[in-house]
């Protein structure tokens, strides 16, 4: 386990929890997890509104916890990526307008291209 930036981590290659956000990312994007999440919230409100036993009043909040925390974990870690991607990029595009201003293109022009990954698209 580490503690550092998302972006730092590992170099190059992105760890299995990286992975795993990613794919929770584009899950909880879904039209699928928003009806997940509105049956939750109906869920939560009938059984309120039914006065059903305290075990499932219990269930139902504790599942909206469980949801909303492993969200907020799992947001999080991808709003911190795609912060350091765009600062990266940033940085590299400042870096390579200064070079072409003095003329002679130089490393910063290869790292804004490692950066923007312009060979993948090609």
């Amino acid at each position: 386990m580490t503690l550092q930036h998302p972006a730092d981590r590992g170099g190059a290659g992105r760890g299995k929890f990286e992975r795993f956000a990613e794919s929770v990312s584009t899950v909880t994007s879904s039209p699928a997890f928003f009806v997940f999440c509105l049956a939750l919230v109906s869920f939560t409100v009938a059984v309120h509104i039914a006065g059903i036993a305290t075990e499932w009043l219990l269930l139902a909040g504790d599942s909206m916890t469980a949801v909303t925390l492993l969200l907020l974990a799992l947001l999080k870690n991808s709003e911190l990526r795609a912060e350091r991607a765009i600062q990266r990029k940033l940085d590299a595009i400042a870096a390579a307008l200064l070079e072409a201003q003095e003329g002679e293109p130089g490393r910063a022009h290869e790292n804004l291209r490692d950066v923007i990954r312009m060979e993948e698209e090609i």
